[in-house]
């Protein structure tokens, strides 16, 4: 059962019953209970107190002639709840789109939340766009207190496609800032299948349950604009940025997903949509040419970290890979996660003379 703001509960396992006054999650929400006090409560362990509706209901009814009882529609705030009230937050400082199921057992089925998450020290106003119909749409804006989340959506496996492409622009805000940051843009480009692969949905200490989480933009990544120097020298980029050609991304960093670390599938459905037409031997040569591409890029760009996917099989993209791995210097590899990626993948150290 869902509940909101508002409402009045009793509890499964003990007496009494108080007023739910936030809702933490789809399966957590925080009462004040009838002695005043106030705690997070799991929903499995709430149910509503029909019994105060009732008693309300009749004395509203008792008190106006039927004729003249009007319903008043009251807008349900926005779900806004602190990050983790049950524990330390691990993940890095930034901003992150999180995508919860519902159904924690059977994560491919069933609907998800659509959770914006402000793992900041900083008030976030942001203004969200989705591709939909072809047509870039505003869909939200509101802002977000600081190591705060807010879930946007609850969506049906359906309406998945709607949110794989976008935009946001955040801006960050505090009373007395250490640092002043430049608004941020980010492009969402989020692949459909993702969403139908257990190994896509990972444990984070932002969240109770698995999630598809991006990160959307690290602190580390934001430009700071601390002094009119630095403002000055902002303007003068932009200006720039607009007079000539818009310098090309490093290949690395679409697969980014932390500050010098990138995650890259080699699973041969991640690489190309139709595989007809291709042998064994094809399918090999696009997954090694995909690996050199990524380690080169990464390795120039200074990364610390790059964790390839390879997949079980038969074992031989892998060897192939550690085999690869002797034409470089500076470089150790070692199983990746089995918790996250199960056997399937290897992490690559890249040593440079800073680490």
């Amino acid at each position: 059962m869902r509940f909101k703001v508002g409402d009045k509960i009793k509890f499964l396992d003990e007496v009494g019953g108080g007023t739910v006054i936030s809702v933490i999650d789809h399966r957590m929400v925080k009462v004040e209970t009838d002695d005043g006090f106030e705690m997070p409560v799991m929903t499995s362990n709430l149910i509503l107190d029909y019994r105060s509706g009732q008693h309300d209901n009749a004395q509203s009814k008792a008190s106006h002639p039927a004729a003249l009882i009007t319903e008043t529609v009251v807008p349900e705030k926005p779900s806004i709840t602190e990050i983790n009230p049950w524990g330390k937050v691990k993940d890095a400082p930034g901003v992150y789109l999180a995508f919860e199921p519902h159904e924690q057992q059977w994560i491919l089925t069933g609907n998800l939340d659509v959770i914006l998450l402000n793992n900041t020290g900083y008030d976030l106003l942001f203004s969200l766009f989705l591709l939909q119909d072809d047509e870039m749409r505003g869909v939200d804006f509101s802002s977000i207190p600081a190591h705060s989340k807010m879930v946007l959506d609850n969506i049906s496996r359906e309406e998945i496609a709607n949110w794989t492409s976008g935009a946001i622009q955040l801006l960050f805000h505090a009373d007395e800032p250490k640092k002043i940051y430049m608004p941020a843009h980010i492009d969402i480009d989020i692949k459909a299948n993702r969403f139908f692969k257990e190994g896509s949905y990972v444990q984070s200490s932002m969240l109770r349950g698995k999630s598809l989480l991006v990160n959307l933009i690290s602190m580390q990544a934001l430009t700071v604009a601390s002094d009119q120097e630095a403002v000055r020298k902002y303007n003068s980029e932009m200006a720039a940025q607009q007079s000539v050609v818009k310098k090309e991304k490093p290949f690395i960093s679409k697969y980014q997903t932390n500050v010098g670390e990138a995650i890259v599938d080699l699973h041969i459905a991640e690489l190309v949509d139709n595989i007809a037409g291709m042998s064994s031997h094809d399918m090999f040569e696009l997954q090694m040419n995909m690996f050199t591409k990524a380690l080169k890029s990464a390795m120039e760009n200074e990364y610390e970290k790059i964790t390839f996917i390879h997949g079980v099989g038969n074992g031989v993209l892998k060897s192939a890979i550690i085999k690869a791995l002797g034409d470089y210097e500076g470089l150790e590899n070692k199983m990746a996660s089995i918790i996250k990626f199960g056997v399937g993948a290897i992490d690559i150290i890249i040593k440079t003379k800073s680490n």
